[in-house]
């Protein structure tokens, strides 16, 4: 190995291992801002201390001169810290992880860009030399609190409880290569379990032909014995016959021992399968905090933005989840987490107001279930979720009846969030309002086998509750066969296996149904839901499988039903990445590849089929003769938009500021308008503020796209009545054609 590649592998372990360090200075500085009592904060600060200091030397390792310097700094600042606990503050602790967050934006950056630590060890030196003049909190001497539960697993001796001599660190990568040939193993143990079924099935069929043979043998020596045959000729007959049955006996024998010797290599082998599997999982099982070590950073950085303060609690983090469930989670938690920032949680002067905490409260909870479970749970402490909003968002796309409203019941309005397109947001910008992300959060669940249930109460809060197994390993699939084609069903998502009458089907409102606990189900043939060749039922009684819960169960008449099968589900590959009632496919123990059915996917497929008025469109077609009004003072930019939506058909005048604007308005007639905010003679907000006064103007949308991207800004379009706000940083060709869809 030469020097450049043995650096670089010291690199990237040095990334991890500072990235540990820094998610414990973290977790011990928010621990230091809640005060805990002296004894409990002394523990923390040399917790944090230590950390910092065990950075340093890893910095100093790679010769990352710049990490050493602002831990030194940060050493200074703590042993002030210890020297004199008064000093130790909200305030102050805010201030240490803004910059520790710096300390991974810098870690993270590409070497050409990586901006400057002098001003941060400036900041520190600043604060350790002056940190008796920082405000102050104080430590509450009088609290009864029992903090020491909330102390982070650190032995104040200094030495970790850990026993780093007992792990050691393998990649990912590595580890998902070995869970793929465990994996590929459970399909020698099918083939196995496999053979040894077919043996049966050949002693089966042995047993029936010897005992026919003993029939013919009767036969014969009865015939012989009334008939005057040949002496010579009868003894033959006889002879082949008992020779017969000698090797029928041997043959029997023979089959019988492979067998035995079948059914123990294949328990044995079984065994060992089930163990390699268990092992293998086992090593992929990672603590639902290793995936959240940004998680307060995140919060307090978007909290900071929009001027809110929110404090993040993490409960049952220590709970280990396969890795792969904890890629796939990440992405949804985050967007509920984002979700309650923007959405739930109040400004503090609205707060105030409804007379809450000016702190508002997140928290994300984990609790092992039973079946191999885990419920994620991501409450806040908000406004609610507006049930009048919702219940227009689904009349405007079609998920209600115009005479739906007031007999809705709560659950069936509050699961309108995960339509594409429903948001209660007054204004769509880069953040949100677009209504995509619940509908994704609850599409990533469903695939791993999981759900998503939400419950809100108006000015109390809005919870998220995401139940998903612990593993992905196997499970079991029931395997069915329509029209000569194999499928499976997860088994745990299958509400029930029955069989019922061809004369029980019934007709109510043209459509098929069965009665099941005294309630109709809707009946669908999984055939004709897959769009395989329409075919009448098969077969009497009829075997069913029933999918959904209470009132949304639909039953799925097949062909035949062969009972369960121990898989694992393989993904199709990125050439076909999404297929439509398709969650992967899985080998069956004959070689057969089985495509494995997505059970959401069908209940929606077979709504559609059965009740298309009851389907709200995934998305309004484009409609291409619209007019839009472009205002921007930079050609540069105005040619760009203009071309964009020309490209998709819409017609686009533009106009170089905002009177020019009004007057093209006044003359003209247009159905939407995306303006700039920084433009001389007369600003985007004006120009906003100036069409929501005109009364035939009021309705018309306005999207401004700008480069001001701060909280304030985003108020102020919102204050002045802007339809959306797209900040330049974060623009995309799509994102503003989507959001011109959805307001036109």
């Amino acid at each position: 190995m030469d020097d450049e590649e043995f650096f670089s592998r010291l690199l990237a372990t040095f990334r991890i291992e500072a990235g540990e360090h820094l998610e414990a200075m973290s977790s011990g500085l928010i621990q230091l801002k809640r005060l805990p009592p002296k004894a409990a904060a002394g523990v923390l600060v040399e917790a944090v201390f230590r950390e910092a200091h065990s950075l340093k030397g890893a910095a100093r390792a790679v010769n990352f001169q710049e990490i050493e310097s602002v831990c030194q700094a940060f050493e200074n600042v703590f042993s002030a810290m210890k020297q004199d606990q008064e000093i130790i503050s909200a305030a102050l602790c805010e201030l240490l992880l803004e910059c520790v967050d710096e300390i991974g934006i810098w870690l993270g950056a590409e070497d050409a860009r990586k901006p400057s630590v002098q001003a941060l060890v400036e900041r520190l030196e600043n604060v350790s030399s002056n940190c008796r003049l920082m405000p102050k909190d104080g430590i509450s001497e009088a609290s009864q609190h029992d903090f020491t539960q909330l102390l982070p697993d650190i032995d104040p001796g200094g030495e970790s409880r850990s026993n780093t001599s007992e792990t050691v660190r393998v990649s990912s990568a590595r580890l998902k290569g070995v869970m793929h040939r465990a994996e590929e193993m459970l399909a020698s143990k099918q083939a196995g379990l496999k053979h040894i079924q077919d043996l049966r099935e050949l002693d089966a069929r042995f047993s029936e032909g010897k005992k026919r043979m003993e029939e013919v043998r009767l036969l014969v020596r009865r015939f012989v014995n009334k008939e005057k045959v040949e002496p010579k000729k009868v003894e033959k007959l006889l002879a082949s016959l008992d020779a017969q049955k000698h090797l029928d006996k041997s043959v029997e024998g023979g089959i019988k021992e492979a067998i035995q010797s079948a059914e123990k290599e294949g328990r044995q082998l079984a065994t060992k399968v089930d163990e390699l599997l268990a092992d293998a999982c086992e090593m992929l099982m990672m603590p639902f905090d290793s995936v959240s070590d940004g998680f307060q950073r995140f919060i307090r950085e978007m909290a900071r933005q929009q001027g809110k303060k929110i404090e993040l609690s993490l409960l049952g983090g220590q709970i280990e989840i396969d890795k792969r469930i904890l890629d796939e989670l990440k992405d949804p938690v985050l967007h509920l987490l984002r979700n309650s920032v923007d959405h739930g949680i109040e400004p503090p002067s609205v707060r105030k107001r409804k007379q809450k905490p000016v702190e508002g409260k997140i928290t994300l909870s984990l609790a092992q279930k039973g079946g191999g479970k885990v419920e994620i749970t991501v409450a806040d402490d908000g406004s609610g979720i507006d049930r009048d909003k919702l219940v227009e968002a689904g009349h405007r796309l079609g998920l209600l009846r115009n005479d739906e409203s007031d007999g809705l019941e709560a659950g069936k309005v509050l699961s309108l969030v995960f339509h594409s397109g429903v948001s209660t947001s007054q204004m769509i910008t880069d953040i949100s309002g677009r209504g995509l992300g619940l509908a994704i959060v609850q599409e990533k669940v469903e695939r791993l086998g999981g759900r998503v249930e939400v419950e809100s109460t108006p000015d109390s809060g809005t919870t998220f509750r995401l139940e998903v197994p612990l593993t992905l390993a196997t499970f079991k699939g029931i395997l069915v066969s329509v029209d000569g084609h194999h499928f499976i069903f997860p088994l745990h998502q299958v509400e029930c296996v029955a069989r019922v009458p061809r004369s029980a089907i019934q007709t109510l409102e043209n459509r098929e149904a069965i009665e099941m606990d005294g309630q109709p189900v809707s009946l669908a043939r999984l055939g004709a839901v897959l769009e395989l060749p329409a075919r009448s039922l098969a077969g009497d009684p009829v075997p069913l499988i029933v999918l959904g819960r209470d009132s949304s169960r639909i039953a799925f008449a097949v062909d035949a039903i062969h009972g369960e099968q121990e898989i694992v589900v393989k993904p199709l590959g990125h050439q076909l990445a999404r297929v439509k009632n398709i969650n992967g496919a899985c080998l069956l123990g004959s070689g057969e590849v089985v495509p494995v059915l997505n059970p959401q996917d069908l209940l929606k497929s077979a709504v559609r089929q059965l009740s298309s008025s009851l389907l709200a469109a995934e998305k309004p077609e484009i409609p291409y003769a619209r007019k839009i009004l472009v205002v921007e003072d930079s050609i540069t930019a105005r040619t760009l938009l203009k071309n964009i939506l020309e490209t998709v058909g819409y017609t686009v005048v533009t106009a170089v500021d905002g009177i020019d604007a009004l007057n093209r308005i006044k003359t003209g007639s247009f159905d939407l308008v995306v303006s700039d905010v920084d433009m001389p003679r007369m600003n985007g907000f004006e120009l906003t503020s100036q069409i929501r006064a005109d009364s035939h103007l009021a309705e018309l949308p306005v999207v401004l796209v700008t480069a001001l991207g701060s909280g304030e800004h985003r108020e102020r379009g919102n204050a002045v009545g802007a339809s959306a706000y797209i900040v330049k940083s974060s623009f995309d060709q799509t994102g503003l054609l989507d959001v011109i869809g959805r307001l036109i």
